[in-house]
């Protein structure tokens, strides 16, 4: 999952296993698997950051669920 922010200033968390591609155009659009589209203030180098720091870490939280 990772942050971002939509152009009024809200905060929202995406879960970055679903995004398709991201786009610049002038605003940052982020096109999910699902072909919804979402409008980002962040820039696609942001996002594809965040993207990779969560993939990265994903796997290397503990898994709680089993003890």
């Amino acid at each position: 999952m990772i942050r971002l922010t939509r152009l009024d200033g809200e905060d929202f968390i995406l879960n970055a296993d679903l995004i398709k591609y991201v786009e610049h155009r002038p605003d940052t659009f982020i096109t999910l698997t699902s072909n919804d589209r979402i409008v980002v203030a962040e820039t696609p180098d942001e996002v594809l950051e965040r993207t990779i720091d969560y993939q990265r870490n994903k796997r290397l939280l503990p898994d709680t669920c089993n003890g």
